[in-house]
């Protein structure tokens, strides 16, 4: 075999490589749901909340690509593990699309926790019609907003922010006054950093899609600008979960990167 025919063949096999994968994240990768469970261990955590399960879903994208059943079969998945809270992390269609508004929020009507359920806006929402469509459907929506709860007698501010609301100060603002013990819903996880800075002891997020396509030995190239691209991650006192989601966005397909939904069992630190 002379050279020329050795890298032929070489080009050759590492493009259809390259197709195999592609067509293996089309028609499975991008379907191929996990529930993931995990133990968050959370700087001074009151007793009481030791146990507390929170069921996170994000990035759902609800599009021609991202079916009702796809969606349907998430929310199942989450309700199956019955948790005690539930958080929706953004992005519920791609680029704003209302013609999907309506089905994404009714493919989530039946999320149901003790605690309730609590939605905040990712980069892909509008500000008015995705918000109003989940608050008809019981789901509260954080905009820029904080609430507070009474879980096992003792106090739980969440804080949500939008995605586009960009300013620390803004956040500052949310937290002065927040109870000991606050969770922030951020859907960017590159608010790791100003919420360690104001001693957050959690921070849920998505956005990372957890690369989405994640390559032998590269990584997920698509969100390596990200300080966490999946899974725990700790910066000081602050604990962040960024979930890998459910959907998929500029390209539908998942290599080596599922879909997911998350049960998240809160510990002591």
């Amino acid at each position: 075999m002379t050279r020329r025919t050795a890298l032929k063949t070489l080009a050759a096999a590492g493009a259809g490589a390259l197709t195999g994968a592609g067509a293996y994240g089309f028609f499975y990768g991008r379907h191929a749901l996990e529930v993931t469970r995990a133990t968050v261990a959370v700087q001074a955590l009151p007793p009481a909340l030791s146990g507390l399960r929170i069921g996170l879903l994000t990035d759902v994208h609800r599009s021609r690509w991202v079916s009702h059943e796809d969606v349907a079969g998430a929310v199942a998945a989450l309700m199956a593990d019955r948790p005690d809270l539930i958080v929706l992390g953004g992005d519920y269609v791609t680029w704003g699309d209302r013609h999907y508004v309506a089905p994404s929020a009714e493919a989530l009507q039946p999320l149901e926790a003790p605690h309730g359920v609590f939605g905040i806006l990712g980069n892909h929402d509008d500000d008015h019609d995705m918000p109003a469509a989940l608050g008809r459907r019981g789901v509260q929506v954080l905009r820029d907003a904080r609430t507070r709860l009474i879980i096992n007698n003792e106090t739980v501010d969440l804080i949500g922010i939008r995605f586009w609301t960009k300013r620390g100060a803004d956040l500052a603002a949310l937290t002065k006054g927040a109870a000991p013990t606050t969770f922030l819903l951020a859907h960017d996880p590159r608010r790791l950093a100003e919420a360690s800075a104001l001693g957050v002891p959690l921070v849920l997020s998505g956005h990372t899609h957890g690369g989405q396509v994640v390559l032998p030995m590269l990584g997920p190239i698509a969100a390596q600008k990200f300080p966490v691209v999946y899974g725990l991650a700790h910066r000081k006192r602050t604990t962040m979960f960024v979930s890998r989601g459910l959907g998929t966005v500029y390209v539908p397909i998942r290599i080596n990167c599922p879909p997911e939904v998350a049960i998240l069992t809160l510990a002591a630190a």
